[in-house]
């Protein structure tokens, strides 16, 4: 489908990890797809969602550390299913996980995911989904309830229940990454996930073995009091969407709500941390 749309310029100086820190805090407006440049970023947003206002609140534009400016100019009819048909490669994790679209043929790994993003963030190209997946392969899923918090395409839903899980949630504010995880459910045949559109006001009264929630650090830092509520004892805790400074802050406040930080990955500093509620 093709609508008009407005594209942000962003020159970045220093443009790592600027242009990291500038998506996730993005992500945060309307803004519906990104395209990483040598030197910054370009984000693109409906023309009805452009006002003057809309950078305002945006942290890093403030940030001394960093040199940043910008363009911005109106692009009519996007298609934005041939541009990502154009740019998106087939995603290899451990050599046991595949993400890939549609048109890509299958390979031989354990767990073949097939995936039409759109405009929903998790196609495994970001270093925390690559990472959270990293995670899930090793983490024992078989007959567990799971809830994939932020979900995005649902691809972290769709592996714990390619892995085992008995039922799995998935969740997500966003109503396009609502209908992009119910598609690609769909899509693997995949019948025990659950896609609800909303946020940690969706976890009352219920449990789960597995919490996977791969949002943005003060999202996770409000809501941890409600995954820690709904996880099960001896369950587990996958947090991503931060950077490698901001563990000790997560680990406090899970701490304080009796989830001990196990161990993490890192990928270009994203990191996803491993807690433990015992």
């Amino acid at each position: 489908m093709a609508h008009d749309y407005v594209a942000y310029t962003f020159i970045i100086k220093p443009a790592i990890p600027g242009a990291e820190i500038l998506l996730a805090q993005l992500s945060a407006l309307d803004f519906e797809s990104f395209e990483e440049t040598d030197n910054g970023l370009k984000a693109y947003l409906p023309s009805d969602s452009d006002h003057n206002d809309l950078l305002n609140d945006i942290p890093i534009l403030e940030n001394p550390e960093f040199e940043i400016r910008y363009t911005k100019e109106s692009i009519e009819t996007i298609n934005w299913n041939e541009a990502w048909e154009k740019n998106f490669d087939p995603i290899d994790v451990e050599g046991k996980c595949r993400v890939r679209a549609p048109f890509h043929k299958k390979g031989d790994e354990e767990y073949d995911i097939v995936i039409e993003p759109k405009m929903s963030f998790g196609t495994g190209h970001h270093e925390t989904t690559h990472l959270m997946i990293k995670h899930l392969l090793k983490a024992s899923v078989t007959d567990k309830k799971v809830l994939d918090m932020g979900s995005g395409t649902g691809v972290l839903a769709i592996l714990a229940s390619m892995r085992g899980a008995e039922r799995v949630d998935a969740f997500d504010i966003d109503q396009w990454c609502y209908e992009n995880a119910v598609e690609n459910a769909d899509r693997n045949q995949i019948t025990n996930i659950t896609v609800k559109k909303g946020g940690a006001e969706l976890l009352n009264a219920k449990n789960y073995d597995l919490i996977l929630a791969n949002i943005n650090k003060n999202v996770l830092l409000e809501d941890i009091p409600a995954y820690a509520k709904c996880l099960n004892e001896n369950g587990r805790l996958y947090l991503s969407g931060f950077y490698t400074e901001d563990i000790p802050n997560l680990t406090a406040v899970c701490n304080r709500y009796g989830l001990n930080f196990i161990m993490n990955f890192e990928k270009n500093n994203w990191v996803a941390c491993k807690f433990a509620k015992n």
